[in-house]
């Protein structure tokens, strides 16, 4: 059933996600760990900003706090920044060379027609509904923006959605394949062999 196999080439395809996105959380806390591991450089911030505090112990270490907060939330957001970037490419290069991702190889399924400029829009919209804008919520909140990234997070949910129910129904195109001018359908077709000297009917 085309369905179900779409859903698995789904599964295996975000699967390989999910594993780019557990390295890069592995990455990103070692430059975290580093940063704050770094005691002779926050030392030397720290005694700079106090000479130059006047004696405002209070406003000098509030200020080191910051901008220590403001480094992790840079790789934080670099992180999230590098998952989707990975997942576009993976997209795109699998589409344009191959005409299929790995998940669809391994069921089976291929995108046509295989052409750049539909490869281009399909990794695109396929990576704004499963990961960027899901992305951007979570850089969001850690900003400190709960109430957009709330709203953010919903409008992912919804677009993920929108771009995944109409392959339940008849014609079975993806958000993705409607706006990119592609369909998924079988790589192998299946043929009949008639048997050898057989005579051909009317």
């Amino acid at each position: 059933m085309l369905t179900l196999r779409r859903a698995m080439a789904w599964f295996i395809d975000f699967a390989l996600v999910v594993g780019a996105a557990s390295l890069l959380a592995v990455l990103t806390f070692h430059r975290i760990t580093a940063l704050v591991t770094d005691v002779p450089e926050l030392a030397t911030k720290g005694g700079l900003d106090l000479l130059a505090s006047r004696g405002d112990v209070i406003g000098a270490s509030e200020h080191l706090g910051l901008s220590l907060w403001d480094k992790v939330v840079l790789d934080v957001e670099e992180a999230f920044g590098a998952l989707v970037l990975v997942t576009f490419l993976y997209q795109w290069a699998c589409l344009a060379l191959l005409g299929r991702t790995l998940g669809k190889g391994l069921t089976g399924l291929r995108v046509t027609p295989r052409l750049s400029r539909h490869a281009l829009r399909r990794a695109a919209v396929t990576t704004a509904a499963d990961v960027a804008v899901y992305a951007l919520a979570c850089m969001l909140l850690v900003e400190g923006r709960f109430l957009l990234s709330v709203l953010v997070w919903a409008f992912a949910v919804v677009l993920f959605l929108v771009n995944a129910v109409p392959v339940l129904f008849p014609g079975r195109r993806s958000l993705a394949d409607r706006l990119a001018g592609t369909a998924v359908e079988g790589a192998f077709q299946r043929v009949e062999v008639k048997p050898w000297g057989s005579v051909p009917q009317g």
